[in-house]
């Protein structure tokens, strides 16, 4: 009876119907209860920041009236749709695209670290492309068949990496609309300095469309590069490894205080950009910078694990995770990891990991090691936990490890580490060393900072 009565009164509910109510209630089960709208919080607030390249194509055709153009640049120069420069440019009525330029990687991004990157005519648009990496030296004979050595010799010379005058004849002013990654070793930026140069004698005018600091500006790390004599395609002028500016922001500070003739230079500031920003704070999309800089971890790690490049240890090249993943055939991962995570670094945990590099040292070899995870940004220290890696591994390993010497020196900018690691300092030490010099350096800056 009792089942009769209540099929009389209970009228049938769609599923559809049934299915909605019920994700509904475990919604409101499940979501924690909220004051107001601001007590949800997510993993990163996202800022509206306008790169330099739309502020440029709103406010700023200008500068480049009636003039002949040449844009420097690669995947990353992109508005914030995903739009690229190069066609943004050419379809522009009002600006005349004569030439790109290319830096290390080329202008496609499809060429590996060391790889010669030659001349030759845009398809779709029909205008030279000039590359200033590799554009003037021939490239040595089976160079490719080793491109770690290759790179070592390659990266700290500067033939072939200078913007010929030859190049900018047909130019009135050249643009650079380039990512960089906060790190004086990457090259980006050392181009940028050359081109920079070779316009100011050949009276070019050079504009910078500003881009983020993707891993923030405000926090410095490493040491400065003596300089002059330890200037070099992977550091050219006296700046810390980790140098927390912009790239417009370190064109003021070469012209200003390096370039012996300065060039004519307008920078183009980003709109809504805060130093303390990382790149997932802004609005913008991020796109690989080089085919070894494939996410924001991997640039947040890169301030230090660019220096396994000079040991014999593997960065993690030829792996789906680059500078995250590191090891040689000679490790055991699990001793490794143990190890590492004893030290109790702040931010940071490792995992053991095994790997066989498809390119790059080791290629094709198991190797051992460990993944770094950061588990706090902010409190990581990438130079320092890298510096604590080296000198771990060639604890563990003394008849194993090796430095490559003049390669490891040229990319830190001075001997004094590689030597305090080899004398058994301890890194807390080796860190102190150079502290006073950051903080000059952070005050040199200051009337360069644009934001």
């Amino acid at each position: 009876m009792r089942e009769t009565r209540n099929k009389k009164f209970v009228k049938k509910i769609p599923k559809s119907t049934a299915v909605i109510s019920i994700l509904a209630i475990a919604i409101i089960i499940l979501t924690p209860a909220c004051k107001n709208e601001e007590d949800i919080v997510l993993p990163y607030e996202q800022k509206n920041v306008i790169p330099g390249i739309e502020v440029f194509l709103k406010s700023h055709l200008d500068l480049v009236k009636g003039k002949r153009v040449g844009l420097i640049t690669n995947p990353t120069g992109v508005d914030s749709n995903l739009k690229s420069a190069i066609g943004l440019f050419h379809d522009n009525q009002e600006i005349n695209l004569v030439a790109l330029y290319g830096p290390e990687h080329g202008v496609r991004g499809n060429a590996q670290a060391g790889e010669y990157v030659s001349f030759y005519i845009d398809d779709k648009y029909n205008i030279p492309v000039f590359s200033l990496y590799g554009q003037s030296r021939k490239p040595e004979a089976g160079m490719l068949k080793n491109i770690d050595e290759y790179m070592r010799s390659f990266d700290t010379v500067s033939a072939g990496k200078v913007l010929e005058t030859s190049m900018v004849e047909s130019a009135d002013v050249l643009i650079f609309d380039i990512q960089d990654v906060g790190t004086r070793i990457y090259t980006y930026i050392a181009t940028m300095a050359y081109c920079m140069q070779t316009c100011a004698e050949n009276d070019v005018d050079f504009i910078v469309l500003d881009r983020p600091n993707p891993i923030n500006g405000k926090d410095l790390e490493g040491p400065l590069l003596e300089y002059p004599e330890y200037s070099s395609f992977v550091g050219l002028f006296p700046i810390p490894v980790r140098h927390g500016m912009t790239a417009g922001e370190l064109a003021e500070y070469f012209n200003a205080k390096f370039l012996e003739k300065k060039v004519n230079l307008k920078v183009i500031p980003m709109q809504g950009w805060e130093r303390k920003m990382w790149y997932d704070e802004t609005s913008l999309p991020w796109v690989i910078p080089s085919p070894n800089m494939p996410t924001l971890d991997t640039a947040i790690v890169y301030p230090g694990q660019v220096f396994l490049e000079g040991t014999n240890i593997s960065e993690g090249r030829g792996t789906t995770k680059p500078f995250e993943i590191f090891g040689a055939p000679w490790i055991d991962g699990h001793k490794l990891e143990k190890k590492l995570n004893e030290l109790s670094l702040e931010g940071i945990k490792f995992r053991e990991a095994w790997f066989s590099p498809v390119f790059s040292k080791y290629k094709g070899e198991v190797c051992g090691g460990a993944q770094i995870h950061v588990t706090d940004r902010e409190k990581y220290r990438s130079f320092e936990t890298s510096l604590y890696i080296i000198k771990t591994v060639m604890n563990m390993y003394p008849s194993h490890f090796k430095f490559h010497d003049e390669y490891f020196d040229k990319i830190m900018g001075t001997s004094k580490v590689r030597q305090a690691i080899e004398k058994g300092s301890d890194v807390k030490d080796i860190i102190k060393s150079y502290r006073q010099e950051l903080d000059n350096f952070s005050e040199l800056r200051r009337p360069y900072l644009l934001y």
